[in-house]
């Protein structure tokens, strides 16, 4: 039998990837089914976006998830979110199936989802870099997110498929099913003890991750920026993208094949970063940024649909070459006792204003128009990313090269 060799020969790392593959996909199919449920129901564009903002509205615990999940064993925290999420859209895919379903009710079910992304995500942002060495690090968030992106391609493309052949309830069924199925395998997990955690109030926690985050000019400018960005993004994937695919495309199927483009370009950037070691690793991710806006104008044309899976593809490539660099950023500058915590803020700044992204989306898109909105996202995005870029402390963070016998020095020239 041949012995994996780098961050595969983990289980614990196995497992992860295997956790991620089965939900990441089932969270590309209910991105498609999700939407076109809330139209099936004559819902409007601005429903689509209410319920979208509602899985972002319980951001605001992400402070709190954070301090959880530097206290608490992080896969078992991750197994807890996965059940809430699970049971939630289960719920949501019986109303739908059964024909029962109103905006309102997909909108608590869509805010008990983000509960449990509250939990979920600060803790995920300090597993991975216990199931492997430090060393192999950089290559682990490069097949992590390959994974997590190849099975966006199958996901995207099955919740066309299946929405547009079954209805938008099967689609949730099925996300609910590989939340349930992740929670089984995450729960396999096993760590040695970590050092125990001094007992200090969490008020106190939170302030001490807070004054380390602002702390780093390099870490809360880019969450800033982001801030907005995701915001614009979240509007456009969520709410304009399904909208334009509804009204011009022919409805769910081209807009599954669109992120299913998407997702496959993020593969295709994982590839690159698995080799690809830039010295000035937040100066790269940064640069990648404005791809994105690509995307956003090809949907304000709109041009055909093989064009805007085309400039989904280069979006979907770069914005994979920000994820890694910026996940291996935190992993190497940030103590790992406080990764957790220092992540649940950059997730909260990154994700704050998505709310109001998505619940603004369609009201702007019916006093300006589609296009309009979509090209000033466009626009901003290159607007902000230039200014980061004048921050030096973002221009000349460096990667740290492993200690060897025999050597001297910590990092690249």
């Amino acid at each position: 039998m041949k012995v994996p060799h780098g961050p595969l020969r983990s289980r614990n790392f196995r497992l992860l990837l295997a956790c991620n593959v089965i939900s990441v996909t089932g969270t590309a199919v209910a991105l498609v089914a999700v939407p076109f449920a809330v139209l099936a129901i004559g819902g409007s564009a601005a429903d689509v976006g209410y319920v979208a903002a509602a899985v972002m509205v319980p951001a605001l615990l992400l402070p709190l998830g954070g301090v959880v999940g530097d206290r608490l064993p992080r896969h078992q925290v991750m197994v807890a979110a996965n059940v809430l999420q699970a049971l939630a859209q289960a719920v949501a895919a019986v109303l739908v199936l059964t024909g029962r379903a109103r905006v309102w009710e997909l909108v608590v079910l869509a805010a008990a989802r983000g509960v449990g992304y509250a939990f979920y995500f600060p803790a995920a942002e300090g597993l991975l870099p216990q199931t492997v060495p430090v060393d192999q690090r950089a290559a682990a968030n490069a097949m992590d997110r390959i994974g997590r992106n190849a099975s966006q391609i199958g996901g995207s493309a099955l919740g066309g498929v299946l929405v547009a052949v079954a209805g938008p309830g099967w689609g949730l069924a099925v996300d609910a099913a590989t939340f349930t199925a992740a929670a089984v395998l995450r729960a396999g997990m096993r760590f040695p003890d970590l050092p125990p955690v001094p007992k200090t109030a969490m008020l106190r926690d939170l302030r001490e991750g807070w004054r380390d985050f602002i702390s780093r000019r390099w870490l809360w400018p880019i969450v800033l920026a982001f801030g907005l960005i995701v915001a614009i993004s979240t509007a456009a994937t969520s709410v304009l993208g399904p909208v334009v695919a509804h009204a011009q495309f022919g409805g769910a199927g081209s807009w599954g094949l669109i992120l299913a483009a998407y997702a496959a370009g993020a593969v295709l950037g994982g590839m690159v970063m698995l080799r690809f070691r830039p010295r000035r690793m937040l100066l790269a991710a940064m640069l990648s940024v404005p791809a994105f806006s690509v995307f956003l104008f090809a949907l304000a044309v709109p041009v055909p649909v093989a064009w805007v899976a085309a400039a989904a593809l280069l979006a979907g490539g770069c914005v994979e070459v920000f994820m890694v660099n910026w996940a291996t950023t935190l992993q190497q500058e940030i103590p790992p006792a406080m990764l957790s915590r220092l992540s649940s803020y950059d997730l909260l700044g990154s994700f704050a204003l998505a709310p109001i992204g998505a619940a603004a989306a369609g009201p702007a898109a019916s006093a300006f128009g589609t296009p309009a909105v979509l090209a000033a996202g466009g626009i901003l995005i290159v607007l902000l990313t230039a200014a980061v870029l004048l921050i030096p402390d973002v221009r000349n963070v460096r990667r740290h090269v492993p200690v060897r016998p025999g050597q001297a020095g910590m990092l690249m020239p």
